[in-house]
């Protein structure tokens, strides 16, 4: 094909959605019950860019459909700002966390709406321990195929984006041993984990016809895969990743994402692809990710061993440089360094726990020191 006939480029548009967990300031426990006019007033100030979770002691984000990523990260300051103040008159705040230090899934009550209702008495206790958080990143790809082609190159991709972002270390007051635990709740749901292959968008959606015509979901929002194509914009939905404790974390990993679409978008446009692994392998990467995020390094199929993060991040790095520099988002793209030299947010919650509990703190009262961490974290300084 000439190059005067080839077809536009992708948009490359960015959203980013982030879910939030609401805290009581006094006591550093999840708020069970969280006045109605909280969210009033969120929503009156936010409009369509806040609405409830499944729990009230969730509160969820989106960003508008942004041009760049620093347009996203920007948005997604302001909204993590504006929601601290409204929660802050309330005597209460926001943590970006996967999940809280030592709060109770149990004491917890579902959001009063029909599809919640619905949600809550179609997965029972299953979804009743969903006390998660989690970051989604779309970015706009107007072509149907090339959504499905590239969701299966990009998997290999997203244990290495997991790592990066990992914030949940603890659960119901005990120290899991995984940096994400939050994973390990979410996949008892159906619908989860790596996706499904297809070898066209047309074949997915005779499987999602297939689900819908019998009745086990409405639409394709109820596939809760890592990646997805979006059900309601053409977007390829990046879900894998923890809630960043810090924004620039989270745009770090946003840029990282769509540098990564876009150089095997050209990739493609070259006639090229990256190499197709299975499930099975990327599996193995994913729980590594989960288990020890960013320390103990992922495999490198390719060479056949375990390979130390630093090294596979700055192979990432390289292979998106000119696509991170075309989109505008080098230096966002860049910020991963950081987060490899300070750790994650799961590495400083951990490191608060183990120092109040050597300086003769109980284990209570240092967990109480792990929330005070994640309130001043989760909302950035006006810049």
């Amino acid at each position: 094909m000439s190059k005067g006939r080839r077809r536009p480029e992708p948009s490359f548009t960015v959203g980013m959605e982030e879910e939030y967990l609401l805290v009581d300031r006094e006591t550093r426990d999840l708020v069970v019950d969280p006045p109605d006019s909280l969210m009033t007033r969120c929503e009156q100030e936010l409009g369509e860019r806040v609405a409830p979770e499944f729990l009230q002691s969730q509160i969820e984000v989106g960003t508008s459909k942004c041009e760049t990523v620093s347009q996203a990260g920007a948005e997604l300051a302001e909204l993590r700002r504006t929601i601290a103040r409204v929660a802050g008159d309330y005597g209460l705040a926001p943590i970006a966390a996967s999940t809280h230090p030592f709060a109770q899934w149990d004491t917890q009550k579902h959001t009063r709406k029909e599809r919640y209702d619905d949600l809550a008495r179609d997965m029972q206790a299953v979804v009743r321990r969903l006390l998660i958080c989690g970051m989604h990143v779309h970015c706009g790809l107007d072509d149907d195929e090339l959504r499905i082609d590239l969701m299966q190159q990009v998997a290999y991709f997203l244990p290495h984006l997991l790592a990066l972002s990992t914030s949940s270390p603890f659960w119901r007051g005990e120290v899991t041993g995984l940096k994400c635990y939050r994973l390990s709740v979410f996949q008892e749901l159906p619908r989860t984990g790596l996706p499904e292959t297809f070898d066209s968008f047309g074949e997915y959606q005779r499987h999602l016809d297939v689900m819908v015509d019998a009745g086990l979901l409405q639409d394709g929002t109820k596939i809760w895969w890592d990646i997805r194509p979006s059900a309601r914009f053409p977007t390829l939905e990046m879900r894998i990743a923890d809630v960043c404790t810090h924004v620039e974390d989270s745009v770090a990993i946003a840029a990282l994402y769509v540098s990564l679409l876009r150089m095997l978008y050209v990739l493609k446009r070259n006639n090229q692809r990256w190499r197709k692994y299975s499930n099975m392998l990327i599996d193995e990467n994913r729980w590594r990710a989960q288990r020890y995020g960013i320390d103990e390094g992922l495999v490198d199929f390719g060479r056949g061993e375990v390979v130390p993060y630093e090294v596979l991040l700055e192979e990432i790095l390289a292979l998106t440089h000119q696509h991170a520099e075309a989109l505008g988002c080098l230096k966002e793209a860049e910020h991963a360094r950081e987060i490899l030299r300070r750790g994650t947010s799961s590495h400083r919650q951990l490191e608060i726990f183990s120092q109040a509990c050597y300086e003769g703190a109980d284990k209570q009262e240092a967990l109480k020191q792990v929330v005070d961490y994640l309130i001043a974290a989760s909302v950035p300084r006006e810049s």
